[in-house]
């Protein structure tokens, strides 16, 4: 069996089912979210978040912080995978949301010491290019919303 190394990108995959029927435990819920956002989680559909991690120790490290701000009632689950893995994933329905154009491996973000600087750099990617895939985004929500039902 292969080892998974710790420099390997993985993928947090973290899926929910919490209660929303009062007032409280909507009140649970919105903050069991923000919180996932608040530990670099996004969105991937409704109640399905992820975020990516450098190596097997950060995702099972991200997975033990959720455990941390859990709500008191529903269903959460986990599951970690490799960056191949994820690129097997099939879309049968729909298309891929803005947060997945952006978050996917050909946007990641590598942090470089600049000791000259003595600071970290980066390259902040082409804004036409985002501007572009978050036009496309909102273009093919607005045309699912107003096409015709059968």
């Amino acid at each position: 069996m292969l080892a998974l190394r710790d420099d390997k990108f993985m993928r947090v995959l973290l899926m929910f089912d919490i209660p929303t029927k009062s007032k409280k435990e909507q009140k649970y819920a919105t903050k069991f979210r923000n919180g996932l956002i608040k530990q670099g989680f996004f969105m991937m559909q409704f109640s399905v978040y992820m975020r990516i991690c450098k190596g097997i120790s950060a995702a099972k490290s991200a997975v033990e912080r959720v455990r941390g701000i859990l709500p008191p009632l529903g269903n959460v689950r986990t599951l970690i995978i490799t960056e191949k893995q994820f690129d097997n994933m099939q879309i049968l329905l729909g298309s891929a949301g803005f947060n997945e154009q952006m978050n996917n491996d050909k946007n990641l973000v590598v942090f470089e010491f600049d000791e000259k600087i003595g600071d970290c750099r980066y390259e902040s990617g082409d804004k036409e290019t985002i501007n572009e895939m978050r036009e496309d985004t909102q273009n093919k929500r607005e045309s699912t919303m107003t096409a015709p039902k059968a």
